[in-house]
This record gives structure tokens, sequence and C-alpha cells, in this order.
């Protein structure tokens, strides 16, 4: 009796062990012979292998313990290139596809996952709509008609909109889902932090206690001070000579740009002509521009100011995303920038193209 309770707590405890919460990939990759998976994700600003596997004839399984929460990682394929994201969470998850597109695996069994499908699918047409408006705008721009060019692209600045709404309104109308917060941390570019935080109240609370967003929640107190109307920050950093200088050593012309940028940034270097064409035309009038790069390079660096013809003050700390100025002013991506006034008041943020030249024209007037 006494041998016949002892295998009956035994087998209650094995099936309590195996039903500990734990995830399961299924991998059914074509072509993925004899290959090694990596599941990997982002922490600390590096990339760590969490689980691995080989794909015998394509296929492959990886088990592991339990997740705190859904979050987002990557399935790589080991010496190349190819990887897809997705929700890892503790369930059974087929990922299915082809090595070579494995970008566009489907991935089954993640809750979130197809929450986040969900989203994606809705802006997929938007994005297939607006590819076409923006071929024809370039077809506009090359042929020169610049009343078609300028129609296409309020045009296409509409459907950005749409679909940044689209998005925001995901995140207001799942406070639940594990998907909300990389959504959310993708869309701060444009956001003040009073709006982002808004945002993040509204979630639940397993969801705000997620890493992503007690980065947000930090890098909202960093917003809060370098928001429109806050006096900006002040620092220094070395010219390219690596001689010394302050911001508020430029500041007092009537208005000086801040302007964070890199060589190695492709919308920078696009965006580069139209700050240079409103430097030409307004600095006469008190328009200035103290840029800061994010390089590592130095060579790289003067090298761009060169080419581009950049020919204000220039800083640098040559620290890539650790610049500490960018760090500062709660930069995360890049061109971005801030307009301050003779005081050094922050006035506009972010403004490009069109934006910054009516921002300019409109305080300091011109044609």
């Amino acid at each position: 009796m006494k041998n016949l309770f002892y295998y009956s707590v035994i087998t209650v405890l094995i099936a309590a062990c195996t039903s500990e919460p734990h995830y399961v990939i299924i991998g059914k990759i074509d072509g993925a012979d004899s290959v090694t998976f990596l599941l990997q994700k982002r922490e600390a600003g590096k990339t760590i292998t969490i689980d691995s596997a080989v794909a015998y004839k394509g296929s492959f399984k990886m088990k592991g313990g339990a997740v705190k929460y859904p979050e987002l990682v990557l399935l790589s394929a080991r010496d190349t290139r190819m990887r897809t994201q997705f929700y890892l969470e503790n369930a059974e998850m087929t990922i299915a596809g082809k090595l070579d597109s494995l970008y566009g695996a489907k991935i089954s069994g993640s809750k979130t996952q197809d929450e986040y499908n969900g989203l994606i699918n809705s802006l997929n047409v938007f994005n297939e709509k607006y590819t076409k408006t923006y071929n024809d705008y370039q077809l506009a721009e090359q042929s020169g008609d610049t009343a078609k060019a300028s129609q296409l692209m309020k045009e296409i600045e509409t459907g950005e909109k749409e679909m940044t709404q689209m998005q925001k309104d995901f995140v207001k109308n799942n406070p639940s889902s594990f998907a909300a917060p990389q959504i959310l941390a993708g869309l701060t570019y444009d956001m003040e932090g009073s709006e982002i935080e808004t945002y993040i109240n509204a979630m639940d609370t397993a969801v705000a206690n997620t890493e992503t967003i007690k980065s947000l929640k930090e890098r909202v107190e960093k917003m809060k001070a370098v928001a429109i109307g806050k006096k900006a920050p002040d620092f220094t950093m070395n010219n390219p000579e690596g001689n010394p200088v302050t911001l508020y050593s430029k500041v007092g012309s009537k208005l000086l740009l801040v302007d964070f940028w890199a060589a190695w940034c492709g919308p920078c270097r696009q965006e580069n002509p139209n700050v240079v064409k409103v430097y030409k035309e307004f600095n006469k009038k008190g328009f200035d521009v103290f840029g800061v790069s994010l390089d590592r390079s130095k060579d790289d660096w003067v090298k761009a100011i060169a080419d581009d013809k950049l020919t204000w003050t220039h800083v640098s700390d040559l620290q890539y995303w650790n610049n500490a100025a960018a760090q500062m002013y709660a930069v995360n991506a890049i061109p971005a920038n801030f307009l301050l006034d003779e005081n050094g008041v922050i006035i506009g943020r972010n403004l490009r193209d069109e934006a910054l030249y009516n921002k300019v024209r409109e305080v300091l007037g011109g044609k």
C-alpha cells in the first residue's frame, strides 16, 4: 500500500513538472538540411543566443523553459543573413517557410504573433497602394512635372499619417497585447513625451512592466527635459579639429538648429541638401546650424561634411549611438533636430524638408 502511494506521488510530481509553462518551436524550413538555427534576442544592446537546433531535412525542434512574457525574438540560420522575427511565448509554435526567404516564414501558435500579424496585414494594404504612388512621384520628379510631384507627395504624406494612426489605434485598442510595446516604441520618433505617457498609462499592468515599456518610461523622462518650450540642455563636444565647442557658444542667433546626423545614415544624407538650402537662404537673417554627428569614424564624418557642403559648426564624440548629446536629448533615430530660439528655448523638433523651411521662414520672414 505504501509503495502504491509512493508511486502515485511520483506520477503526480512528474505530471506537474511537464505541465510547467514552456515554449516549443517546430521548424519546417525547405532547403535547410544540416543547417543550425539560432533563437536570439536583443538584451542590453547586444544580441544573445537563447536556444539552437540543427535541421534535418528542413525539420528541427526547440524546447525551452518558461518566458516571463511574450517578447520579440529572432530566428536566424547560422552563417547566413537569413532570419525572421516573431513573438516567443509559452506555447507550441510552428515556423514554416523556405531558407532563401526565411523572413517570409509563416508563424502560427502564438497569440501575440497573431495580433501583430493582423496589424501588419492591414498596413500591407496601404503599403501596396502607396508604393505605386511613390513610384509615380519619382517619375514625375524625373520628368520635371513639379505640380504632379507635389500632389503625389501630399498623397504619400497622407498615407503615412493614416498608417501611423492605425498603429496608434492598435496600441490604444489592445492594452493587453504584448505586441503593443514594440509598436509604440517604433512610433515615438514624432511623439511628445506626454503622448507616449498617455499610451503607457492605458496599458494593462503586465504589459506596462515589460522591458520595452520600462525603457520607454526612462526615455519619456529625458524627453520632458527637451520638450518644446523647454530650455535646451547645454553640452560640450569636440569639433573635427579636436577643439571643444559648447552648444551655448552658438546660441544667440535668432534661430539655431541642433542637427543630429551621421555619415552612415542614408536618410540624413538625403535631408542634408534641404538643411543646406535653408541655411543659404536664411543664414544672413539669423539662422545657424550646430551639427552633432553619431559617427564612429572621424574620416567618414569629415568626408561627409565636405561632400555634402555642410559649412556650419560640427561636433562629435565618435561614440555612435552612445553619443553623449544624443543620450541627453533622447535621440533614438536620426536624422533628428531641435530648433532653438535666441534664448536657447526649443520651439521645434524633428522639422524636415518643407516643415523646416516653413518654420524658419515663419520666424525670420522671407519670400
